[in-house]
């Protein structure tokens, strides 16, 4: 199953560079595995882009739905957030010394190394680099 990175996943629900080409491969690749922490993240970042007005109050709920509408459809499946992913990102932020690794995206590569995912899908170039360091086939929709 392919893990989606938050940078990803944003494109299907608010109109930004490559969401085009992120909907064309969500598409044709569901279901995805996801994680609770891409959900907080989503929400948090549709938060701040309301706040910030890049999107309307409107575009933030209706995009929420959009979610739960793709998890009730089995687009999306979610994984639980374990003990052992935080010990597997520090190892993984050991091992990876030359990336710049932020915390929340060394804990998206230990969920997803705990799922043996076959496929990363991000729009994040450090995580998509980190990803192929670690021999994760990477879908990129950076720009």
């Amino acid at each position: 199953m392919i893990y989606l990175d938050t940078s990803a996943l944003l494109k299907r629900y608010v109109p930004e560079a490559n969401s085009d080409i992120f909907d064309n491969y969500f598409v044709g690749s569901a279901p995805f595995l996801i994680s609770q922490l891409v959900l907080v993240e989503l929400r948090c970042t549709l938060a701040r882009k309301r706040r910030n007005k890049e999107i309307a109050a409107g575009r933030e709920k209706a995009a929420m739905g959009e979610v739960r509408t793709d998890i009730q459809d089995g687009l999306l499946v979610i994984s639980s957030v374990a003990d052992t992913h935080f010990s597997e990102a520090l190892h993984l932020m050991d091992a990876l010394p030359k990336f710049p690794l932020r915390s929340l995206d060394a804990i998206h590569l230990a969920i997803a190394n705990s799922h043996q995912t076959h496929e990363i899908a991000t729009a994040d170039n450090i995580f998509r680099q980190a990803a192929q360091a670690l021999q994760i086939k990477v879908a990129y929709f950076g720009t």
